[in-house]
């Protein structure tokens, strides 16, 4: 398990960095496809779109486990 304060670090860069990133990425892509298949109902958008919202998180999951907490390693008071 990574140290909270490197968890703490990867997971600023992944919300500043990383995922404005993605978001072009899964617009771009979803943009490339109803250009290629034509337009996709609104439904059908929204599906992929929240799909898409959900699946930026699964491999981030480990490294935001916890980081809102009060550091682990810190000395007590």
């Amino acid at each position: 398990m990574l140290p909270y304060k490197t968890r703490k670090r990867l997971s600023i860069l992944a919300l500043v960095i990383g995922l404005p990133l993605y978001i072009v990425v899964a617009v771009s892509v979803v943009n490339w496809a109803e250009a290629r298949w034509g337009m996709l109902p609104w439904w059908g958008a929204l599906v992929i779109y929240v799909g898409l919202g959900f699946l930026w998180a699964l491999p981030l999951k480990p490294i935001f486990l916890g980081v809102g907490q009060p550091d682990p390693d810190a000395p007590r008071e």
